[in-house]
This record gives C-alpha cells, sequence and structure tokens, in this order.
C-alpha cells in the first residue's frame, strides 16, 4: 500500500505552512476562509485523514483495532465480536466495535471516523451496498483491514478475506435430508444475488440434482420474523414439502415456531436444519440441527492473523475458508419420546 499523506503533503499542495494546516485542521477562526478551503480542497485531492490520536498511540503500549460489524445484533456476530476483542486484549490491544446495521452508508462514516482516531488496523464483516466510500479511504491510509464473512471488495490482495466453506455445509445438510427420506427440500431465506446467499444455495442445488430433485425457493430476511411467516407459506402454498434447509439459525428459529403453531411435526413430518449452529439451536425444543461453523475459533484465527500482520509484516493470504460440519439434532433425526 502507498504510505499514507502527511501534514507536510498537504501543506506543499496547498502553498501554505504545516502550522496553516493544523490551525485549520483545528478550526481555528484565525485561518481565513479563502485558506481554510484551500487546505481543505488539498486535503481532499490527496485523501488525508487527520489522525488525532496517532501521537498518543505512539506513546501507548496499546493499540487500536476498529471492528466494523454489519449486524451485530445476529448472535453468530455477536460471538465473533466478542471472541475477537478477547483474543486481542490478551496481546494488549484494544477493540472498537461498531455495527453499521446493514447501512453501507453509515459503515463508510464509521470507518472515517476509525482511521481518523488512529487506528492500527480494520477487520470489517461488510454491509451490502457501494463498498468504494468504505475500502478506499482505507487503501489510501494504508491500514490492515481484513474483510471476514462477506466479500465486498475484490482486491483480496490489498484486503485479504477470510470466510467459510458454505457450500460444503449446505450440500453437507441437503444430503443429510435426503437421507432421511426427505424428498421436497426447501431452502428458506436469505436475499437471491448476496454471496452468502449463492454460496449457501450451491451446495443445496448441487446435492438436490445428484439426487434427480427440484429445489423449491423460499427467499427473505435472515430473520426470525421472516421464518415465522415462511410456516404458513409452505404448509398452504407446498403441502408436499417434507425438508427445509433455512439460510441461518434464526430463520430455522423462527419457521419452527411457525411450523408448531400450524399443527405440523418438525422432526417427522417436517426435517429442519439451520446454518451456524448458534447457542439456540441446543437449547430449543426441539433441538434444531444445524451447520455449525465455529465463530469462536474463526475469531480467535483472525485476531492472530492480524496481529501477525501487525507485529511481523507477514500478510495472510488473499483468501480462507474455515471447515464447517453439519450437528443433526431432533428437528431433522426426530424428537425423542
Amino acid at each position: 500500500m502507498k504510505r499514507r499523506p502527511t501534514i507536510t503533503d498537504v501543506a506543499a499542495l496547498a502553498g501554505v505552512s504545516k502550522s496553516t494546516v493544523s490551525l485549520v485542521l483545528q478550526r481555528s477562526p484565525q485561518v481565513r476562509a479563502e485558506t481554510a478551503e484551500s487546505v481543505r480542497a488539498a486535503m481532499g485531492e490527496l485523501g488525508y485523514v487527520y489522525n488525532r490520536a496517532a501521537a498518543t498511540l505512539r506513546g501507548s503500549s496499546v493499540g487500536l483495532v476498529g471492528l466494523v460489524i454489519n449486524d451485530i445484533r445476529n448472535p453468530f456476530f455477536t460471538e465473533f465480536a466478542a471472541s475477537l476483542q478477547m483474543a486481542l486484549a490478551s496481546a494488549g490491544y484494544a477493540t472498537v466495535i461498531s455495527n453499521s446495521d446493514e447501512d453501507a452508508g453509515l459503515q463508510g462514516k464509521l470507518v472515517a471516523s476509525m482511521i481518523e482516531h488512529g487506528v492500527d488496523a480494520v477487520v470489517i464483516c461488510p454491509a451490502y451496498g457501494d463498498a468504494a466510500p468504505t475500502f478506499e479511504p482505507l487503501s489510501r491510509a494504508g491500514i490492515p483491514t481484513l474483510q471476514v464473512l462477506r466479500k465486498m471488495d475484490a482486491r483480496t490482495d490489498l484486503f485479504p478475506f477470510s470466510s467459510f466453506d458454505y457450500a460444503h455445509g449446505s450440500a453437507e445438510a441437503t444430503r443429510h435430508l435426503i437421507g432421511l427420506g426427505a424428498r421436497r427440500i426447501a431452502f428458506v431465506g436469505g436475499l437471491d444475488g448476496r454471496s452468502i446467499t449463492e454460496e449457501r444455495k450451491a451446495g443445496y442445488a448441487d446435492a438436490l440434482s445428484g439426487a434427480g430433485l427440484s429445489p423449491l425457493r423460499l427467499p427473505g430476511t435472515t430473520s426470525r420474523a421472516f421464518g415465522l411467516s415462511a410456516a404458513a407459506t409452505l404448509v398452504r402454498e407446498h403441502p408436499d414439502c417434507d425438508g427445509v434447509l433455512c439460510f441461518n439459525d434464526l430463520v430455522a428459529l423462527g419457521l419452527m415456531a411457525g411450523l408448531a403453531r400450524e399443527g405440523v411435526a418438525v422432526g417427522s413430518a417436517m426435517r429442519l436444519v439451520g446454518f451456524d449452529d448458534i447457542e439456540d439451536c441446543a437449547l430449543s425444543w426441539p433441538q434444531l440441527s444445524s451447520v455449525s461453523c465455529d465463530i469462536a475459533v474463526f475469531a480467535r484465527d483472525t485476531a492472530a492473523a492480524l496481529l501477525a500482520w501487525l507485529t511481523e509484516g507477514t500478510k495472510p493470504p488473499p483468501e480462507q475458508r474455515s471447515p464447517v460440519h453439519l450437528v443433526a439434532r431432533a428437528s431433522s433425526l426426530g424428537t425423542p419420546a
């Protein structure tokens, strides 16, 4: 990556002194409006970001890592954030955690603020949408940045990406349902066209094709509320459906509640598998089968890769995939008597 532009670069381009640039950054009334505008234009042209905390951090034994999560309310991402923060803390790094709430515009502002406050590195599970306002400033600033779980910038040479082998997991889950006798298997939840949805759908479609079966698709948001509403759709519009693979566990848990409301026995009349294996899967009734992504281990591995980059200069490979496996429980195997 290129070096970060400095206050000296800004001063040279604007034709002023470094002290004048400093006064502009401090919003001092001593600087004429025309001069201040010239300095701000130079900052924009160079991609300069005021690093208000850099001097403090350089004199401190504790570094700072920015973590941006697309939806921290989702237990899967909450576990990732907590595990990553703890792993970084054990190495003496503090973590600033922000929730973009699936808003690419807000995400860009959060990242800009992190750059301004002098983070040493950024880990980002990006929101869907325009990635440029988030990743271009990171590129100009030269800050080590990892993309995790979602890849929104294709330049993995600059922003290495790590995630799970989603296609393998959905294929394993679908074959599991087929092996239990399900013949009309739906894939419920997730919005089509998004990379993770397409990856999870791909394994499902391949497994169905290998068994000579046709897909059944119910797209939707990745929430319990959607799963709850999807139950009525399955029962009324697809009465032959006898198996479901859900985009994630939240959809599956909502669907399980909806099926109970519809009087459908999960585990026998309908075999159900979720994805991610959050803690609620083992605590629901019946217990929910799910494709396990060991997010705690993934978070610790992410921290280790980032620390190696920061302390040793060892950049992670452009793309990595962690293994997944099916945890079969009563929702697909049948409820114990």
